[in-house]
């Protein structure tokens, strides 16, 4: 079809919208209290921070948010929640690890995207 938009053209209601549903499952990670966390197996937690953050990474830069702007919300953002474990009622811990495997998200989002971006 002439004049139709590809799925993954930037700045679409589509994007935004996905962009705002990963910021909400974000929020509900990183901020549900201990005792609600199921158990896992030694890393896994790691794996769910390096693919929230590749998430949140990708949908931004599809919505349209400038890469460097993106980049440095998200790394405060990581650093943020481990700060509000450590230090509220929560029952979480704060991790420098978990910070860690957050930025390596974030790379990887980045990495991603442009992968995507050069097959489009």
């Amino acid at each position: 079809m002439s004049g139709s938009r590809p799925v993954l053209a930037v700045h679409g209601a589509l994007s935004r919208g996905a962009f705002a549903v990963v910021v909400l499952v974000s929020l509900a990670v990183l901020f549900t209290p201990g005792s609600d966390i199921p158990s896992a197996a030694p890393g896994v937690d790691k794996i769910v921070h390096v693919a929230l953050f590749a998430s949140l990474a990708v949908t931004g830069l599809w919505a349209g948010i400038r890469t460097a702007v993106l980049v440095g919300l998200l790394v405060l953002y990581a650093a943020a929640s481990e700060v509000v474990q450590a230090l509220s009622a929560l029952e979480r811990s704060g991790s420098v690890a978990d910070w860690a495997a957050d930025v390596l998200g974030v790379i990887a989002g980045l990495l991603l995207w442009a992968g995507i971006a050069r097959r489009t």
